[in-house]
């Protein structure tokens, strides 16, 4: 068997999400939304699966996808795209694996930042890459001049980031981006911006994106994703978009890995992504009254919330709350006894995890927040008795 995937354990997401559905807990764990889809774009692949072609699209993308990909950036961020510099991938993960493939010679080093998406590591070990960790540490899990330093050597070759981040919620913000960018540029480094969550962003935000920073053009491979900005986390379809050299050798991976994406989805995609300004804005809103809810929940039952800037996550901090065990006891207690599903940060790092942290989905109904802050309080008395 490959080395690398042998001795992997399965997904945390996929051991909790099972032991929710085998306890008929409440699932806070995964991140899925069990609302705030538009029907409209649900709408749009139901009549292009039936009234279109249903046959092998373009590798790179149907042309309406790649063109409202670029529109859409130039729209939302600014960006001066050509829809040849868009490659329509299934899902983010196959983006990110297809560029990683695409991008790491054997032996090159890639750095990763820790806390991190757990499908990061085994990707750049599978394509021959060398892992150097940031490590990232509660509550402001800020990137430093100082980290970056000591991360960066003379065989850095590439720097997969994710912002918005997850499990942490962090938003980067400029400064910290700048200083990523003035590395990556002094060090001739490739970054791929996994950025899938650029639009679920709360307090005002907008999302920056690392493309746009000096001397990151031509060294950024943009990594985007319908599932996210529609709230249709299975339909798995998610881009690439990178200055036309980089988007050529991503391209080369791609279409040896799944080689295209359903074309009705796609076109439901690219009417999606030209929406008017009013469907993101509300998007937003409802999440982050979402997050306030359960925010405010978990804080009246003595629960200590962490910061949460995008994505659809909200951590607590065991410590701060007053919960003597780590993370991982938590969680399986919580799920197994108290009903509800919700993941230990220490499951996302390879090395020196943080073990008092907790990550909570609150893209849900409120009733369904309701229900897991109800098993919170109960795995609260749980380990007050302990």
């Amino acid at each position: 068997m490959n080395p690398v995937f042998a001795n992997l354990p399965t997904s945390i997401f996929e051991v909790m999400s099972m032991a929710a559905r085998a306890r008929d807990a409440v699932n806070l764990g995964q991140g899925f939304p069990d609302f705030g889809w538009p029907e409209d774009v649900v709408a749009k692949a139901a009549e292009a699966l039936t009234g279109a072609a249903s046959q092998y699209p373009p590798m790179r993308g149907l042309p309406a996808l790649r063109e409202a990909v670029a529109a859409h950036y130039g729209h939302h961020q600014q960006l001066a795209l050509d829809p040849e510099q868009v490659i329509v991938t299934s899902g983010a993960t196959e983006a990110i694996a297809a560029s990683l493939l695409a991008l790491i010679s054997p032996g090159d080093e890639v750095l990763l930042f820790q806390p991190l998406y757990d499908a990061y590591l085994p990707l750049v070990q599978r394509a021959g890459g060398t892992a150097r960790l940031v490590r990232l540490a509660p509550p402001g899990w800020r990137i430093t001049e100082k980290a970056l330093a000591e991360a960066f050597t003379p065989r850095t070759r590439l720097v997969l980031f994710n912002n918005p981040h997850n499990p942490t919620a962090r938003a980067f913000d400029e400064e910290e981006l700048g200083l990523l960018a003035r590395f990556c540029v002094a060090h001739d480094a490739i970054a791929i911006a996994d950025e899938v969550w650029e639009h679920v962003l709360f307090d005002g935000r907008r999302h920056l994106p690392l493309l746009a920073l000096p001397g990151m053009g031509e060294r950024t491979v943009k990594i985007g994703s319908a599932g996210k900005i529609f709230s249709l986390t299975g339909w798995k379809v998610g881009w690439a978009v990178a200055a036309p050299a980089l988007a050529a050798q991503v391209a080369r991976a791609h279409q040896f890995v799944t080689f295209t994406t359903p074309p009705n989805l796609q076109a439901a995609a690219a009417y999606g992504l030209l929406k008017d300004e009013a469907y993101f804005t509300a998007m937003r809103a409802t999440f982050q009254d979402a997050r306030d809810l359960l925010a405010r929940e978990l804080t009246a039952r003595g629960y200590a919330v962490l910061p949460a800037e995008g994505t659809y996550f909200l951590n607590v901090d065991l410590t701060a709350s007053g919960i003597g065990v780590d993370d991982m006891t938590f969680c399986t207690r919580a799920v197994a006894e108290c009903g509800v599903a919700a993941i230990p940060i220490s499951a996302f790092f390879a090395e020196a995890p943080v073990t008092n942290v907790v990550r909570l989905c609150f893209a849900k109904q409120p009733a369904t927040i309701a229900a897991g802050v109800a098993g919170l309080e109960r795995a609260r008395r749980l380990f007050e008795k302990a």
